[in-house]
């Protein structure tokens, strides 16, 4: 919910309301800096009925938000403030919105902050005016964007696996508790959403296996908004999105109830996935997706894909290669019928250079040049060695 802050300077700015009550009015409201809002930064400081900015402690950065407002909130309601201006990295902390009872709060970046701030040590009498809230509906803001609290990957315990699988909607969700309804973030309003479309698609497909639902889901979402831009990933330092923070994107239900093609998880095409036992590496399992974490030279793997698109369906590969590797697909060309709507390949990473690298990202796409476009997220890791101590 957008709110738009009014100074005398005639500069606005924007910020996400926090508390939804927030009614018109036509006057300006004193504007102090409360810094940290702790209890010994707002001692002495005569903050009255005033708008008090508070920044996020740098302890925050690495924290949730709703660890550091609670107690900024408490301490400007005790001193008796008439509202709150609430600077943090991130503008993901709805779910607190219960902390601000009766006075307006606001929840802005450092970036915006910033700004606020340099008005106020220009200004011999600053003043602030708190629009109402209001609702943005459709395309107007860019969405999604992976928030900062969201899980990252790679898996420590199973780094041939890549982690995350997908994003989901996990951001101040209204959801329902009890006997009323409140906003909530977090994995346990994204799995509901992609619980919510594999029983779409199982009603869809009765045929087809949780792997193949799973396979569907990961290779037909978004890596971009829907503007069109590459999604960003929130954190102390905003940043483009990769594998690591959403897996094979953000969940598409449309794209996923037409896939082209699925991955059964390297067993049979039944619904009970029965596999044989193995011991090989865990990038060689039939995923969606490939991650390799100690890439020395080459390494070759294999893939089995189902079609389930078009009968006589021809897919072409389209590669975009993690920086510092060659990927070469063989065969570079699907092509199905109604007899063989079973195909399997190989995609062969090279390593072009000689580095102990960190892990670099890329994918690769099965295009059929119309509907369909299976994307499989990819990354890699370089290494020289395994080194399990410090040895400088």
């Amino acid at each position: 919910m957008p709110i738009t802050l009014v100074y005398t300077n005639k500069y606005n700015s924007e910020g996400q309301s926090i508390f939804y009550e927030i009614q018109q009015n036509s006057n300006f409201t004193g504007l102090v800096d409360g810094y940290s809002c702790d209890a010994d930064s707002l001692n002495g400081t005569n903050i009255s009925g005033e708008i008090v900015l508070c920044y996020a402690p740098d302890l925050a950065a690495s924290t949730l938000p709703r660890q550091s407002l609670p107690s900024a909130v408490s301490n400007v309601i005790s001193a008796g403030g008439g509202g709150l201006i609430f600077a943090q990295y991130t503008v993901n902390i709805l779910e607190n919105l219960y902390q601000c009872q009766g006075i307006p709060c606001v929840l802005v970046d450092f970036e915006i902050a910033n700004k606020i701030a340099n008005y106020m040590s220009t200004t011999s009498n600053p003043v602030v005016k708190v629009s109402p809230t209001s609702n943005v509906i459709g395309m107007e803001v860019l969405a999604p964007k992976i928030a900062a609290f969201s899980s990252r990957g790679p898996s420590v315990a199973f780094p041939g696996v890549l982690k995350p699988d997908v994003a989901a909607p996990g951001v101040s969700i209204l959801a329902a508790r009890r006997n009323s309804y409140f906003f909530d973030s977090g994995t346990s309003m994204a799995c509901p959403h992609v619980s919510a479309v594999a029983a779409l698609l199982k009603s869809l497909h009765p045929d087809w296996s949780p792997a193949a639902i799973k396979s569907a889901i990961v290779t037909t979402a978004s890596v971009r908004d829907g503007y069109g831009i590459p999604i960003e990933a929130e954190g102390t330092s905003r940043k483009l999105a990769d594998p690591f923070d959403f897996g094979g994107g953000h969940i598409n239900p449309n794209r996923a109830a037409d896939p082209g093609l699925i991955r059964f998880f390297n067993c049979t095409l039944g619904p009970s996935d029965l596999c044989d036992s193995s011991t090989g590496p865990l990038y060689e399992l039939n995923l969606p997706s490939i991650a390799i974490a100690d890439l020395k030279t080459t390494v070759t793997i294999s893939r089995t894909v189902t079609s389930v698109g078009p009968a006589n369906g021809v897919y072409k590969a389209v590669v975009e290669p993690p920086a510092g590797v060659q990927v070469v697909v063989e065969p570079s060309t699907l092509a199905f019928d109604g007899k063989a709507k079973i195909q399997s390949f190989k995609v062969t990473f090279t390593a072009t250079r000689r580095v102990q690298g960190d892990y670099t990202f890329g994918s690769l796409v099965w295009s059929d040049g119309a509907d369909h476009s299976v994307r499989i997220p990819i990354a890699v890791r370089t290494v020289i060695e395994e080194f399990y101590a410090d040895t400088s």
